[in-house]
């Protein structure tokens, strides 16, 4: 008896360990292994639902191909609007393949992400799953009078009880979600910049297609890391060398679709995704700090921020003393021709830390810890499995004291 009360309280305090095991799932990872949904998980980014998703515990989504997302893209709506059809397709109920097929009365309704946050009018928010003959499952607004033009399509990875990303073939269509929303902020980033000592900087996003992006983004949350005047100048040789496109997703890589303010920073250390993060091209790098020293680790170079241009939340923007250099653009030998302003000017390096600074550290083989749990994370979850096997011996010890 003396062993049973001893064992009680080491097995609730064990089990506690494993059920804390059991982390959050993380849908753009999980979109990423499947390029199909580039398009869709890009988006689910640059309009915050990913975050949104991955702070839910209980989640459906309803993800659509690239071919689909194109026909979204082609009406031409605004970020905020494309948001509110984006959350039309992330049910907040669990629904795997089985689940679908053996809905009671052949239909049901489901609250979206767009009804639970509060912005759909009346009940237009809800998902109308109708289970048809032939094992075909049917998916429609609830505004849209049942007509079904969507349909399940497969399965792309479930976490029973926990998240469910199901395809459907073409988007959910919905007169509320596509209803024209608010414009996006007044707050002129480019004349904020331009004053800051960011002015290079400026002027190139100025006459680039980036720019629309970054504006979209400023109402919903926006980060920029901008850098000075003399870094965009001593880079000018390696710009003018990028095709087009690379422009655009060089200038993004300096946007971060959240706002983080100074002391967030501060306080994390880990890896954070971009305007330009889309599938298989991460775009993303790692934020690491030391004390008050905030810097900014790519795979190809090493960025310090040394100025706050503006903190307006949800909108904030920072200095940094070099261009970002993201590995999917550029090799570790391409840093050598960037000047940059030292963020400390007052402290001076002996030659062995300088030297130590400019070694194969920041180049392509040194994945930071963070980077490498995250890609060894393949299912989008981890810790799982650990979990359920550390309550299976937890369970199966207790039972062997009951047999004494």
């Amino acid at each position: 008896m003396k062993n049973l009360l001893f064992l009680f309280p080491c097995l609730f305090l064990l089990l506690s360990s494993a059920v804390s095991a059991v982390p959050a799932h993380n849908i753009t990872r999980i979109l990423e292994k499947h390029p199909g949904f580039s398009t869709f998980n890009h988006y689910l980014t640059v309009t915050h639902l990913a975050d949104e998703i991955n702070r839910r515990q209980t989640i459906t989504v309803l993800a659509i191909d690239n071919a689909a997302m194109s026909t979204v893209l082609d009406k031409h709506l605004s970020l905020p609007t494309l948001k509110n059809v984006l959350s039309l397709h992330v049910l907040v109920d669990y629904f795997g393949a089985k689940k679908l097929h053996q809905i009671n009365n052949s239909t049901t309704l489901v609250s979206s992400m767009f009804q639970a946050t509060g912005a759909a009018s009346g009940t237009s928010g809800y998902v109308n799953i109708t289970n048809l003959k032939g094992g075909k499952v049917g998916f429609a607004a609830e505004d849209n009078d049942g007509a079904l033009h969507s349909f399940y399509v497969k399965s792309v990875q479930e976490l029973p009880y926990y998240i469910s990303v199901l395809q459907i073939s073409n988007a959910i269509s919905s007169a509320d979600a596509e209803a024209p929303t608010a414009a996006p902020s007044a707050i002129d980033l480019i004349s904020i910049m331009s004053k800051q000592g960011c002015k290079a900087f400026a002027d190139l996003l100025r006459g680039s297609k980036a720019l629309p992006t970054f504006k979209e983004n400023i109402d919903g949350g926006l980060t920029v890391f901008c850098p000075t005047d003399s870094a965009v100048n001593g880079f000018a040789p390696k710009y003018k060398n990028l095709t087009d496109s690379q422009k655009v997703s060089l200038l993004l890589y300096h946007g971060v679709p959240v706002y983080q303010s100074l002391q967030m920073l501060k306080s994390s250390n880990g890896i954070m995704n971009t305007l330009a993060t889309e599938g298989a091209n991460k775009y993303d790098f790692t934020v690491q700090n030391d004390g008050e020293d905030v810097s900014l680790k790519t795979k190809v170079n090493t960025v310090s921020i040394i100025g706050t241009l503006i903190d307006q939340d949800p909108f904030v923007a920072y200095k940094i003393n070099k261009v970002l250099m993201p590995r999917e653009l550029f090799k570790a030998s391409d840093v050598e021709q960037a000047p940059a302003e030292s963020p400390k000017p007052a402290k001076k390096k002996s030659s062995k830390n300088a030297k130590a600074a400019d070694a194969p550290a920041d180049g392509p083989a040194s994945d930071s810890n963070d980077q490498k749990a995250a890609d060894e994370d393949s299912n989008g979850v981890s810790g799982l499995h650990e979990g359920v096997r550390l309550v299976s011996v937890v369970l199966s010890l207790f039972v062997g004291f009951l047999a004494l």
